[in-house]
């Protein structure tokens, strides 16, 4: 594990940060959210619940199916797939065992009541820690900026999908592959600087999904639901000229953009 996400996910629980909140750690899917007054804790919840029903509403049907998400965090967003969407399991994978530990005690209720249907386990996505085809679908969010190996992601993927079933990744991607753009994103912001994001780019991800086998691989970008909302709740705890508000910058200068990514399997 990267020495930044291991502090970031770890002793600095970045999830415990007023930038997020309840249970989520994710930049929010904004549309129809008034971003004029200002903003509260309940509109920062509502947008990250909203990008979370925007990926799993891009793997419908889900009704009855198993279901694996990548980088799982606190678990909220497993537990709306189970309890919005009607998986009849969902597996939330992690690599860091302090995340694993806390989505536990976040989730205990309903580990403790639908034990059949939810379970953490802790694993890489270049390395997924299960049986060929052991599911309908795989799903990402806001992960994907931190893996190492595309390639590895995407053969995993395709190998623990069952045939016919389908994945989806929503994270921030570089739009192009202008190999310019890793050092222009580590001058802008903290966070490519430091290795705790990558400058993945969409012809990257989407060669991986291709070589793996996957098909019917769909690109769409959602940075207008996203980028505006996410500066302006940075706003309320950042000043303007500071890194966090370069994201914004970064997305208008096109550099940086967040997008929705979905493939699947051939087969029945």
């Amino acid at each position: 594990m990267p020495p930044a996400v291991q502090e970031t996910y770890g002793p600095a629980d970045l999830g415990a940060t007023p930038l997020f909140g309840g249970g989520f750690i994710n930049f929010g899917h904004w549309q129809g959210i008034d971003l004029g007054p200002v903003l509260t804790e309940e509109d920062r919840i509502r947008s990250q619940r909203a990008l979370y029903r925007h990926v799993l509403a891009a793997l419908a049907p889900t009704e009855g199916l198993r279901a694996v998400e990548v980088g799982c965090g606190l678990g909220t967003g497993c537990a709306m797939a189970l309890e919005e969407y009607g998986f009849a399991q969902v597996t939330g994978m992690d690599i860091h065992p302090q995340q694993l530990d806390r989505a536990r005690r976040a989730q205990a209720a309903l580990l403790a009541d639908q034990a059949d249907r939810l379970r953490f386990v802790q694993g890489a996505a270049e390395s997924m820690p299960y049986g060929d085809a052991e599911f309908d679908r795989v799903y990402s969010v806001e992960a994907a900026q931190h893996f190492r190996d595309l390639d590895a992601f995407a053969r995993e993927t395709a190998r623990v999908l069952k045939p016919g079933g389908r994945a989806a990744v929503t994270s921030f991607f570089v739009p192009d592959a202008d190999p310019a753009r890793p050092g222009q994103l580590a001058a802008l912001l903290h966070t490519f600087a430091t290795g705790l994001d990558v400058a993945h780019s969409i012809p990257e991800l989407t060669g991986s999904l291709e070589r793996s086998g996957l098909t019917d691989i769909r690109v769409t970008s959602i940075g207008a639901a996203v980028w505006h909302g996410w500066d302006r709740w940075l706003s309320t705890m950042w000043q303007p000229g500071t890194w966090p508000r370069n994201f914004l910058r970064a997305y208008d200068d096109g550099i940086l953009d967040y997008f929705t990514v979905t493939a699947a399997r051939p087969g029945a």
